[in-house]
């Protein structure tokens, strides 16, 4: 065996989603190589997403390579941000991923501008300093330049001392677990990063990749203390909605995470057109970059499962959901502000804290006979979050609004998985490795620890921030 010299270093430091779960990004060094994994942005209370302004906490100079897991804003969305500060590597992800990218990092720059033109309005009223965008459109652009898509099960080496492969995660459309071999000075070390980790059963995906072997371990751990309802019980509880929203006579708001959630829920709306009735309903896709996402899951269709590819065969001559209206333009959306009933409005963004479902929130939030149907997780903060946990009133614009719609949390459609899924995803790796929790909020990642430590008898560690783990020394 090689000597082990104080000098070699195999490292990793954790520097986001730590004890939260958005801010994805840790820092891997390989003797003087360095590899960020994700670089996302800092999502939820305004107070928190002014940390995505602060310098990072490296030479983003320094950093030969990026490898992102997938293309969800809260782990890629400060790329552009990277390579404003001089990052000049490249960036490894799933090719889905880095088609994604495209449209995701151009909205986010797109909506930052526009926030920063709106602060910058009521700032030159006040006589105050004017503040400039985190990064614009072109940002966004030129970073993608620096994008390579790789395929999935192909080992690839990035750097002399390291290589990679990338495994179905099975959350998104390209997510990724990340494979790294890490070798300095003749000591090797195999680290595993489980990204976001999706459900088995999940739609339209496949199902996570197990991976069989590790010396270190990093695992999300989002819904680390709960179970989520099985697909048969979530698909029962959108039928009871829809059912009670039909006699109501009202409209159905569904605020979706525009790449995954948007997509899964026009799946079933397609799979159960006739057994829930949604021929009685009108359905508008209102968001473009949901649209655009919903592209280019079809140009990526070999990735879908089986069901999935089954449904496109059984309706490839004819339109898989007729009654689906495409609003596009700013007027389009607008004009749903004159429908009351009758209208079943998917729109982002998937917490309520930007975009178009702002604006359907104001013109039904109050109104008795409305139906919100919240579809996935809600980082505190976040108004999505208000409405989880029952909030009277809510603030849009300045307006104070009462909350008389009913609020559906339908927590069985989550693109992640539960505790037990979790539990067993760690249990295939046959050496029981050190692990990592990160990606959670305290309350999920302490009850998470304490089930692998008394089931799997696993080395639990939950990251905080600016915690560094040598892997020559403690694994």
């Amino acid at each position: 065996m090689p000597e082990v010299r104080d000098d070699m270093t195999i490292e990793i430091e954790f520097l986001g989603a730590t004890g939260e779960v958005t801010g994805s990004c840790h820092l891997v060094t390989v003797g003087k190589q360095k590899i960020l994994l994700d670089c996302g942005l800092i999502q939820g209370r305004a107070k928190d997403e002014a940390r995505n302004r602060e310098s990072f906490p490296f030479d983003p100079a320094s950093i030969d390579v990026v490898v992102l897991s997938h293309a969800h804003i809260d782990h890629s969305g400060r790329l552009p941000l990277l390579v404003k500060a001089g990052f000049r590597g490249s960036i490894y992800t799933h090719r889905a991923s880095r088609d994604l990218c495209r449209i995701m990092l151009k909205d986010s720059a797109f909506l930052n501008e526009k926030d920063v033109q709106w602060e910058n309005r009521k700032r030159a009223r006040k006589g105050l300093d004017l503040i400039e965008a985190m990064y614009t459109i072109e940002d966004a652009q030129i970073a993608m330049k620096q994008f390579k898509g790789l395929v999935y099960q192909q080992k690839k080496r990035i750097l002399p001392n390291v290589t990679l492969c990338l495994n179905d995660a099975g959350h998104i459309l390209g997510s990724s677990i990340v494979e790294l071999w890490l070798e300095d000075e003749g000591q090797q070390r195999k680290l595993v990063f489980s990204g976001d980790l999706g459900r088995s059963g999940m739609p339209i995906l496949e199902d996570p990749e197990m991976i069989s072997d590790a010396d270190l371990v990093i695992m999300e751990s989002t819904y680390g203390d709960r179970l989520h309802r099985t697909w048969d019980e979530t698909q029962k509880e959108i039928s009871e909605v829809l059912s009670i929203a039909t006699k109501g006579n009202g409209n159905i708001l569904i605020p979706a995470f525009s790449v995954g959630r948007t997509q899964e829920i026009l799946y079933l709306f397609a799979k159960y057109y006739k057994h829930w009735g949604l021929d009685r309903w009108q359905i508008f896709l209102d968001s473009p970059l949901a649209i655009e996402a919903t592209r280019i899951f079809m140009n990526n269709s070999d990735l879908f499962d089986d069901d999935m590819q089954a449904l496109l065969q059984e309706n490839k001559q004819k339109s898989i959901l007729p009654n689906l209206h495409i609003s596009r333009t700013t007027n389009q959306s607008m004009a749903l502000n004159r429908v009351h009933s009758g209208a079943i409005i998917i729109a982002g963004s998937g917490m309520c804290s930007g975009g178009r479902i702002k604006q359907h929130l104001k013109h039904n939030i109050w109104r008795s006979n409305c139906h919100v149907i919240i579809s996935g997780f809600q980082a505190r903060g976040t108004l999505g979050r208000k409405l989880v946990d029952g909030a009277k009133h809510i603030t849009l614009w300045g307006e104070s609004m009462q909350v008389a719609a009913s609020v559906h949390t339908v927590g069985g459609l989550s693109a992640h998985a539960d505790q037990t899924g979790l539990k067993n995803w760690y249990a295939n790796f046959k050496n029981r490795p050190h692990i990592v929790l990160v990606h959670g909020e305290p309350k999920a990642q302490e009850c998470l620890s304490d089930v692998l430590q008394k089931e799997l008898n696993a080395n639990v560690t939950i990251a905080k921030y600016r915690q560094k783990i040598n892997l020559i020394s403690d694994t």
